[in-house]
């Protein structure tokens, strides 16, 4: 069930992450120069980041960006060549705007951008890797004003995607675990559609002060059932990576693997797996690439946006649906719309192993 009254707030969301699409296109024309790299053939990803010198990480932020504003394509081959479009960025087409984009590359932001995409990001961790742990280190969430802030800059845009996600998970008796829940919205709502129900939000203590807090607001609404939300929720300090995940039916990772590489990925889907019950769901809700790697535009932009500031990027369904395989979930084929360019997807643990 959608709430298709509601209105969609991607308009301003895409402008915001359109910063960052912008600083990519610059880049890749006048500091990485992968359009004079494609002039004379196509080449695979593989070949085409070698050449560049990028990482794995770089290379699959930038080239689904290129080829979502039509600057450069896939052949029949797999292989990456300029558009038409693309060629006005070269220096033989003529008349051509390399020199028009280039009135913008010494930008700050484009010279930033350019370091981090031959660096796989900064070269020290804590430079733009805003609210994500660090190794065995502390988590820069467990810094009180830096949690609270992060946390209650999420809330609107949590409180208008909640009801959605919450409408369209699984309605059913049993537990939920909401991972790095923040706000807690998502839990919350859930809650209201599931009056049996309990559930489990799991995150740093700091975040969780928060949530708390944010729950108190939630129980005065007039909304029916939300006092009884409060004695339904238990809010579990830690850490995902490395504690002991509480046993669950329904195990909600929001806005999460995103922020994170692709090996802890493959690591969050184990220990994910290991913690739903026989006949457990793992819901995901998130912004996804194209399976074929070439947008969309609003989410490669986003993408360039956690780029730089986590230690992650956007993904594909086909890359998520992988890791739930490997981990023994069973994907189903469910792509879930919501809003904001956001949408889920879902893998069901066996009911006998």
């Amino acid at each position: 069930m959608l709430y298709t009254s509601q209105l969609d707030l991607a308009p301003i969301t895409r402008h915001l992450r359109a910063m960052y699409g912008s600083r990519l296109l610059i880049a890749a024309v006048h500091h990485l120069n992968v359009f004079e790299a494609l002039s004379d053939e196509p080449l695979l990803m593989a070949e085409l980041s070698n050449r560049l010198h990028l990482s794995e990480r770089s290379a699959m932020v930038l080239f689904p960006a290129l080829c979502a504003m039509e600057l450069i394509q896939y052949n029949e081959s797999g292989r990456l060549f300029i558009t038409e479009l693309g060629r006005f960025l070269t220096q033989n087409q003529t008349p051509n705007l390399a020199g028009y984009t280039g009135l913008e590359k010494d930008d700050a932001g484009v010279l930033e951008i350019a370091f981090r995409l031959k660096n796989d990001g900064p070269l020290e961790s804590p430079m733009g890797i805003s609210f994500v742990k660090e190794g065995a280190g502390p988590s820069p969430m467990d810094d009180p004003e830096l949690s609270r802030k992060f946390t209650l800059g999420l809330a609107g845009r949590a409180l208008q995607l909640s009801p959605l996600v919450a409408a369209n998970l699984s309605k059913r008796e049993g537990h939920l675990l909401d991972v790095a829940g923040g706000t807690g919205f998502y839990t919350y709502e859930w809650l209201l559609n599931n009056p049996t129900s309990t559930a489990t939000i799991l995150d740093r203590p700091a975040v969780l002060t928060v949530a708390a807090e944010l729950l108190d607001h939630f129980e005065q609404s007039d909304r029916q059932g939300a006092r009884q939300v409060k004695e339904r929720v238990t809010f579990l300090p830690g850490d995902m990576l490395v504690d002991e995940l509480p046993q669950t039916d329904i195990l909600l990772a929001a806005s999460l693997f995103h922020d994170w590489p692709t090996a802890t990925c493959q690591q969050l889907a184990q220990r994910f797996a290991t913690a739903l019950r026989p006949g457990g769901e793992l819901w995901v809700h998130d912004a996804f690439l194209n399976d074929t790697l070439d947008g969309p535009l609003a989410v490669t932009d986003y993408s360039a946006q956690l780029f730089w500031g986590t230690k992650g990027r956007c993904y594909s369904r086909a890359e998520y649906r992988n890791w739930f395989k490997e981990a023994g979930l069973k994907p189903t084929s469910d792509n879930i719309p919501t809003q904001m360019d956001y949408g889920l997807i879902w893998a069901q643990k066996p009911a006998t192993e």
